[in-house]
């Protein structure tokens, strides 16, 4: 009976040490790959500097923004790699080469994503913005340590904040609970504040999704070379480098004169367009006749289907909300990997799940950038300071640790969530489950629509020379009639 007991506590112990060696493996690997991809858009003049406290500042600061990139990146995989795991184990059941894969690993690494995501959003990134406008207190000596003091401290009494109104909340709702919540912070405090952080992050990605859906049309045709109709691309060319010659010769002109600081910034600006469109123009005319008639409409074929796919599923999911109870979603407790897809379709089923899924996320990034209110905070090459750098981190962080409750509220896949995931209190709510899939739908089909039918119209605009009508004119009120009047003179 002993034997078997040591050898229980063997098996258990070199599980858990295989475990653990898989998880900081891959977080290393994360880890470095956060890192070279923020060194490309951090700013080096922040980090050049004679000051060397301002120096271990903005190091420490990056350190945690790696973290928490780093984290970001782990919660996209999630579902991905769950999904990935549960097929292979379903097509090899008996292999020796995958038993190091199983429910456990993937079920500790949802917890560990958990974990070090509310610790990143509600104390590292916190810490770092605060640590890199700390200075100090005043009449205490200067150094790294007084900064980590005076952060600690703002920190402190922003938590205290933070909690007073998660009681008020609670208070309001519920009453009976608001005095017992005062003693247990693990099950009143936390479950709402998870709640709350994971309800803002899946309500941004209703808004941003359904427009990133939309945008990566033109984020996609703006990369590859396009089709055009009735286009003459030397004609054009040599126009754009006449305008650009001659513009670059009233520059150098006016560079001489007493106007250049009234009339040099405007012709530079000129200047900078007509160039963008020569350029423009020559990698068109470069390109092969397969990279300018093929490539961009099996982009956009493909784009198209993707959405469309996402439509149906949650199309499809609102009827299951409607008769199925089971369409819910909900934690689970055991993984249980391996025993059924969780595709109706199996593998396939399960790989377009896993492209759609990585596809959302990548649209809602999209849209969030392309978006008027977050639009400031788009990371430019070598030219992005470190509070910026702090806010995309949070901004992907909150995107990237809501896809999993997401991706499951919209029935994108059928593998519910695992850990805390699973906690959250209003996934319960058939009403606002169904509310959030009919909004989703609703506002994808109107973002599609509406980013197609003027794709169409700024085409034949373009084509038939309405592109230069006057800018009072509405793109909503040129007449079909002006469109082929237009077009018939020029084809003649």
């Amino acid at each position: 009976m002993e034997v078997d007991d040591v050898s229980v506590r063997e098996q258990l112990f070199h599980n858990r040490v295989r475990e653990t060696f898989i998880c900081v493996l891959l977080f290393t690997c994360l880890y470095i790959l956060s890192y070279l991809i923020l060194t490309h858009f951090k700013k080096n003049a922040d980090y050049i500097t004679d000051d060397i406290e301002d120096a271990t500042v903005n190091k420490i600061a990056l350190w945690l923004c790696t973290f928490t990139l780093s984290v970001a990146v782990s919660a996209v995989l999630l579902l991905p790699l769950s999904i990935l795991s549960n097929e292979v184990l379903h097509s090899f059941p008996h292999s020796y080469y995958m038993q190091w894969l199983n429910g456990s690993l993937i079920h500790g690494l949802w917890n560990l994503v958990f974990l070090f995501s509310n610790i990143s959003l509600v104390l590292l990134m916190p810490f770092a913005y605060f640590f890199t406008e700390s200075e100090g207190f005043v009449g205490c000596r200067k150094g790294v340590m007084a900064r980590v003091y005076e952060t600690a401290v703002v920190l402190l009494l922003l938590t205290l904040l933070v909690l007073g109104i998660v009681w008020v909340i609670v208070a309001l709702l519920h009453h009976n609970s608001a005095r017992e919540s005062l003693y247990d912070l693990w099950e009143y405090y936390l479950p709402y504040l998870y709640s709350g952080i994971s309800l803002c992050g899946v309500v941004l990605l209703l808004l941003c999704t359904p427009f990133g859906l939309s945008r990566m049309f033109s984020v996609t045709g703006s990369l590859l070379v396009k089709p055009r109709l009735l286009e003459n691309v030397e004609v054009e060319l040599n126009c754009a480098a006449f305008e650009e010659a001659s513009l670059s010769r009233k520059m150098n002109r006016d560079s001489t004169s007493c106007w250049i600081s009234v009339n040099i910034e405007p012709l530079r600006m000129q200047f900078l367009n007509v160039h963008a469109k020569r350029i423009a123009l020559e990698m068109r005319k470069r390109a092969s006749p397969w990279q300018r008639n093929l490539f961009y409409p099996l982009a956009m074929v493909q784009l198209l289907v993707l959405t469309v796919v996402c439509v149906l599923m949650v199309c499809f999911h609102v009827l299951e909300l409607l008769f199925d109870e089971t369409a819910m979603p909900g934690g689970m407790g055991d993984p249980r990997l391996g025993t059924a897809s969780f595709s109706m379709f199996g593998s396939l089923g399960a790989a377009v799940q896993v492209v759609v899924i990585l596809y959302l996320m990548l649209s809602s990034v999209v849209g969030f950038y392309s978006s008027p209110l977050f639009s400031c905070l788009l990371p430019r090459a070598h030219d992005t300071n470190l509070t910026q750098i702090i806010g995309n981190c949070v901004a992907l962080l909150v995107l990237s640790s809501a896809l999993p409750v997401f991706s499951r509220t919209l029935g994108i896949m059928r593998f519910d969530l695992l850990g805390d995931f699973g906690r959250y209190n209003w996934l319960g709510n058939f009403h606002i489950v169904f509310l959030y899939n009919i909004m989703f739908a609703g506002l994808t089909t109107a973002c599609l629509m509406n980013t197609l039918t003027w794709a169409v119209q700024r085409e034949l605009m373009r084509a038939f020379g309405l592109h230069k009508l006057p800018l009072t004119v509405s793109r909503t009120a040129v007449p079909i009639k002006l469109l082929l009047a237009n077009g018939l003179s020029k084809l003649q």
